[in-house]
């Protein structure tokens, strides 16, 4: 269960950027489907996990272009593009019991990468996933209030440190 206290929400990634992608992703390459046999793969458009014979795609992603392009920031050198998986086909987006521990594993490395309004970096907060649900949420917010406590603060990214994928993003309440 997710913990009541929790005031910093994953976002997921946008349905308009989410039909793009599945058309060309952000290095200008087509989506290629394919059939997960395995399951597990963290799925940014609803944030959860696949599971064993979906439908999904690994693409490109830049999300702080996006963000960027929508309030006409400059991110300049920091803008990062890199691997997602998505479903293949449109899904019905998170759920509500959707946290911070939806897409993560005890022991994972994750980057808590803070970002100005004008799309530069700001420090970040390497947080290793301390497993159960309740706790791994806790660290989560505890990383994102502590982040926030700086007034130029506009938004944080969560990346993992093992494959430098972005993970999803997180705005000021």
């Amino acid at each position: 269960m997710t913990d009541t206290t929790t005031q910093h929400f994953a976002r997921a990634i946008e349905p308009g950027a989410l039909k793009e992608l599945r058309d060309t992703d952000d290095a200008g390459r087509p989506c290629a489907p394919f059939t997960d046999d395995e399951g597990g793969a963290p799925l940014r458009c609803c944030l959860r996990r696949s599971e064993p014979g979906e439908r999904i795609a690994l693409v490109s992603y830049a999300p702080l272009r996006r963000w960027a392009a929508r309030t006409g920031a400059d991110p300049g050198a920091y803008d990062e593009q890199g691997p997602v998986f998505l479903h293949a086909e449109e899904c019905g987006g998170p759920s509500s019991g959707a946290g911070h521990h939806s897409l993560t594993s005890a022991g994972s490395l994750r980057v808590v990468r803070r970002y100005s309004a004008a799309g530069r970096i700001l420090g970040g907060r390497l947080i290793e996933v301390p497993g159960p649900a309740d706790a791994t949420d806790a660290a989560f917010e505890a990383a994102f209030r502590a982040a926030f406590t700086d007034p130029d603060v506009a938004l944080v990214h969560i990346r993992a440190v093992e494959y430098g994928c972005f993970f999803y993003e997180v705005r000021r309440p």
